[in-house]
């Protein structure tokens, strides 16, 4: 029993699948984050340690250091080439070596040294992650592979949701509708500019994330380049690390640091990010609630089930997937922010222990954004549902009527209307001119009173 376990697992292990797999991001979910692995997967990881070394030794090259003074410049593409023609069998290579080696970053240095001894760069090898720690690889690796993520991934489907609520503004800009506070009928307002609030949010979020450093730790074991100084004293090694990691990987130079970044920036990433989810959730919640009210109709697919029991629900189903996925990803996203900036002295192991996870949120994130616009795509507007609540709710232009009344001076105006509006009665039409014409005040201003009602009573 126990050798036909060992099988099967070990028959898991090596053929993963979207059935087998443990998380659904990489399971069930798969297709709409894929392109996530490019830069939070294992071999991802790898190849962007692969990159940050070879940089490095050019840029050492460019000094130049005395002993790499003679290396031939025209091999810069043929060094690039070992990080932009990198395979999985590369990375599978790198895996096999740290195997031996106990160290992932270690794994990557013997596998370059391998490459160079393949060129005939044997003389030049021990100047592969001269003076080095594996921190300096991995933090300017995974800050670079989450920008990279940002840009190539997160932002358009950002801007996929943003530009379709964009949409919906303008084409439901004259739509009136009731507003609830506290769930009760409130002032009306009309729905572009409710689907608005969430525009300027999102926008005004993805504004100081924008105002973010990507920053990176490079600095030595300790962060004040000890290695490189005693090696070499003369040389400014602040000034080459600050150049290194901002002109070559285009990131902010953090100095100075303990042995690792201290990752108060991408706390703050991490904590905007959350916040455009949370705006997100808010939006969906909405529009499930406006779909359950029969504002909305959703579009049916040929052949869908809304329920395995009653046929006749089509569930808001893409809004509560998202909310669902969002609040995964803002509970990693929450711990992250919260654990990284925290290290015992100098540094401890729990900062690379949580950052192997750091592609989690962001898939939920990437799974959530295309739930809502899936959701709002299936949107069908049931103006009818919308005419109907106003017309239920002629109390809500008390407000207004008070409010031209104050301006007239006309006395206890409030108390007046709250007389007429709160008695558990129906309000309609009717009842509210009856109510008009037993006002104290000139005919214009009657009339004026007579033309308000909760279809054009929605403000600016």
């Amino acid at each position: 029993m126990n050798c036909l376990f060992l099988q099967l697992t070990t028959e898991l292990k090596m053929n993963l699948t979207q059935l087998n797999a443990i998380s659904p991001i990489d399971g069930r979910y798969r297709g709409k984050i894929s392109s996530l692995a490019n830069y939070f997967s294992e071999e991802a990881l790898i190849k962007y340690r692969v990159r940050v070394e070879i940089e490095y030794f050019i840029a050492l090259c460019e000094i130049p250091l005395p002993q790499l003074a003679d290396f031939n410049t025209d091999l810069f593409d043929d060094l690039r080439k070992i990080y932009t023609d990198f395979t999985a069998d590369d990375a599978q290579k790198i895996k096999d070596i740290e195997k031996i080696t106990n160290h992932d970053v270690k794994a990557v240095e013997y596998f370059i040294k391998e490459k160079f001894d393949a060129l005939g760069l044997q003389k030049y090898k021990e100047f592969i992650h001269f003076g080095l720690t594996s921190q300096d690889i991995n933090n300017t690796a995974i800050p670079l592979s989450i920008k990279e993520a940002m840009n190539d991934v997160f932002v358009p489907q950002y801007f996929e949701v943003l530009e379709k609520l964009q949409e919906l503004v303008i084409e439901w800009k004259d739509i009136s509708m009731l507003a609830r506070t506290h769930g009760q009928p409130a002032s009306p307002t009309r729905l572009g500019k409710e689907i608005d609030v969430f525009v300027v949010r999102l926008k005004e979020q993805f504004n100081l994330l924008n105002d973010i450093p990507s920053a990176a730790k490079f600095g030595g074991a300790t962060g004040n380049y000890n290695a490189h100084k005693v090696a070499y004293p003369a040389i400014d090694w602040k000034e080459f690390g600050s150049s290194f990691v901002q002109e070559k990987l285009g990131l902010q130079h953090s100095f100075p640091t303990t042995q690792i970044e201290h990752y108060d920036h991408m706390a703050a990433l991490f904590d905007c990010l959350k916040r455009i989810n949370t705006i997100i959730i808010d939006l969906d919640r909405d529009f499930w609630t406006y779909v359950s009210m029969d504002y909305f109709k959703q579009k049916i697919k040929a052949g869908e089930v809304g329920s395995s029991a009653m046929p006749h629900k089509v569930n808001p189903i893409d809004f509560e997937n998202s909310e669902g996925n969002l609040g995964i990803a803002n509970a990693i996203f929450e711990h992250l922010s919260a654990k990284l900036p925290i290290s015992r002295l100098q540094r401890d192991l729990t900062d690379s222990t949580v950052l192997r996870n750091v592609g989690v949120p962001f898939g939920h994130t990437i799974i959530g954004f295309t739930s809502t616009l899936k959701g709002l795509n299936k949107l069908l507007l049931n103006k009818e549902k919308f005419e109907q609540d106003l017309e239920n709710n002629w109390a809500v232009v008390a407000e207004a009527i008070q409010t031209i009344l104050r301006r007239e001076a006309y006395p206890n105006p409030y108390e007046a209307l709250k007389g007429l509006t709160r008695t558990n009665e129906k309000i309609n039409q009717n009842s509210i001119a009856n109510f008009i014409d037993t006002l104290e005040v000139s005919d214009e201003i009657k009339n004026e009173l007579k033309t308000i009602t909760p279809a054009n009573y929605t403000g600016i």
